[in-house]
């Protein structure tokens, strides 16, 4: 596909003039979930978000189901790729590669998730699209980086949750345990975003532009949090807890005699609270169980009171109690009965006869709205080549 002109026009098709990102350009050269999680959370912001795919085949995730839309779409490839336009592109074919250099000449942002040397050997080197746009704001997304010597080593977020330890730590005692969706995927695209709008407010004080190197075994080792700071501190190898918490207690699932209930009782006073309002006021004053500290240290005794207790009555029973008193708790629901949860009834959105999940960022004064759904496979490429001249 070889086009000749000039500047790609300005996009607003359907934007609000108060979207945060509006006349910022976004070429999307990723595919699966880290990257077009990235592009989509620009998107949101109002970017105009071009996906460039391979001709006829498009992202991976086209292909990964079921479950499939009713207009062929795979349910994956729908939850990560709204607010953007399709082109296909066959990089490696000389017409589409120059038109590819065309686009990233009128693009703010680039994000690739390439294998380490694949964009290099095609001849986009660090040099070449400096030249070509100079102020690019550049972020590649891969398994371990992009130097040093695992740069080119895969992986996959299933392989990333173990390599990273956080299997180690989910799950119930000795069965190490994947989280049920991707997130060491979810949170580098996360990362990616925030270091990406980061680059362009620097950017807009004079900056120029920046090349960002976005690593999910990094972002994923970064987001043990409080598991990896506890090892650092204490030298303990942090175990898996199951529903429990390895610093809090109670905090955890408890069986009752129907369904169990999640409790959260984060502090000392919250605690004081809860025995009084299941009737054992005297649990307060226990010294096993007197401190946050204590009752971590006396877990397995603090459990077998729970359980005897939480025994005696129904998880509506207990919600009830609880939330009247505003105890932190939840029934554990599933993922039916979230979506008819009234707390979610915002959440969703139609698109093209199919609902999905909308943005979750609430900015009142520049609402995150969807103003595309997410694109067949090459939609867009007549358009995208018009505005191209």
């Amino acid at each position: 596909m070889q086009v000749v002109g000039a500047c790609l026009a300005p996009y607003n098709r359907g934007m609000s003039s108060t979207s945060l990102l509006e006349g910022v350009r976004v070429l999307d050269l990723s595919r699966i979930l880290a990257g077009p999680w990235c592009a989509m959370m620009l998107g949101d912001l109002g970017a105009d978000v071009i996906k460039v795919e391979r001709p006829g085949v498009g992202d991976d995730t086209r292909a990964w189901g079921p479950p499939f839309a009713a207009g062929g779409q795979s349910a994956y490839f729908l939850c990560a790729n709204r607010n953007k336009r399709s082109i296909e592109l066959d990089i490696n074919e000389a017409g589409d590669f120059a038109l590819l250099e065309k686009l990233i000449r009128r693009a703010d942002v680039l994000i690739d998730n390439f294998r380490v040397g694949t964009l290099e050997a095609l001849g986009l080197t660090k040099e070449r699209v400096a030249e070509l746009k100079p102020d690019l704001v550049h972020c590649s997304i891969s398994a371990f980086g992009t130097e040093g010597e695992f740069a080119n080593d895969p992986g996959y977020d299933f392989l990333l949750q173990a390599r990273a330890g956080l299997m180690s730590i989910t799950g119930p005692p000795g069965e190490p345990h994947k989280v049920g969706v991707a997130v060491c995927d979810l949170v580098a695209g996360q990362n990616a975003a925030t270091a990406i709008l980061a680059a362009l407010f620097a950017r807009e004080r004079g900056g120029g532009g920046q090349r960002i190197d976005i690593s999910l075994f990094d972002s994923q080792v970064a987001m043990l949090a409080n598991v990896a700071s506890s090892y650092l501190v204490s030298g303990d190898v942090p175990e898996a807890y199951g529903n429990a918490h390895p610093n809090i207690a109670p905090y955890q699932t408890v069986p009752t005699a129907d369904d169990p209930i999640a409790i959260g009782v984060g502090n000392d006073r919250q605690w004081r609270k809860f025995c009084e309002a299941v009737g054992h006021a005297e649990w307060a004053s226990d010294e096993r169980f007197e401190t946050n500290a204590a009752r971590v240290a006396s877990r397995d005794a603090l459990n077998a009171l729970l359980e005897t207790l939480f025994a005696t009555e129904s998880c509506e029973h207990w919600l009830a109690l609880f939330e009247g008193l505003s105890i932190p708790c939840a029934p554990i629901q599933n993922i039916d009965q979230v979506f008819r949860d009234p707390r979610a009834a915002h959440l969703t959105v139609e698109a093209r006869g199919v609902l999905l999940v909308r943005s979750p960022l609430s900015i009142p004064g520049a609402p995150c709205e969807m103003r595309l759904p997410p694109p067949e496979l090459g939609e867009h490429n007549d358009e995208i080549v018009a505005e191209l001249g």
